[in-house]
This record gives structure tokens, sequence and C-alpha cells, in this order.
């Protein structure tokens, strides 16, 4: 887990129906949201938006799924 200084950090486990791609549809629903919050909350718009990359991260760092053997 990162070190940030002054702030909290914490894990945690999403269960998703979809898997990755479900989070990976998360991200771009976050990144849609702050697009429409850019003019009137942009303190809002920036943590969604920080929060989708922060996402974004995690999820590119998770291993490559592996398919069973005698599969494709």
């Amino acid at each position: 887990m990162a070190h940030h200084p002054g702030r909290c950090v914490m894990a945690a486990l999403l269960r998703l129906p979809g898997g990755p791609d479900d989070a990976a549809e998360l991200v771009e629903a976050l990144l849609a949201a702050a697009d429409t919050r850019d003019r009137h909350a942009p303190a809002q718009a920036a943590r969604w938006r920080e929060l989708a990359h922060q996402l974004g991260d995690a999820l590119d760092n998770l291993p490559t799924p592996r398919t069973p053997e005698g599969t494709s």
C-alpha cells in the first residue's frame, strides 16, 4: 500500500460479476461523470478523475488471467 502523508490509505476488495471488465466500466463512468462537473464543481471533478486514475492503475497491476490448459 502506498504511503501518503496526512492521508489514510486503505485497501478494499471489490467483487464485481464481470470482473475487471466491470471495474474498467466504472473507471470510464467516473471519467464521464467528472467531465459533467468541470464547470460547476471542479474540485469534485478532479477528485473523480483521481479516483478513476487510481482504479485504472490498480487494474493495470492485476496479473494477466490464465486460461485453463486445453481451452482457448
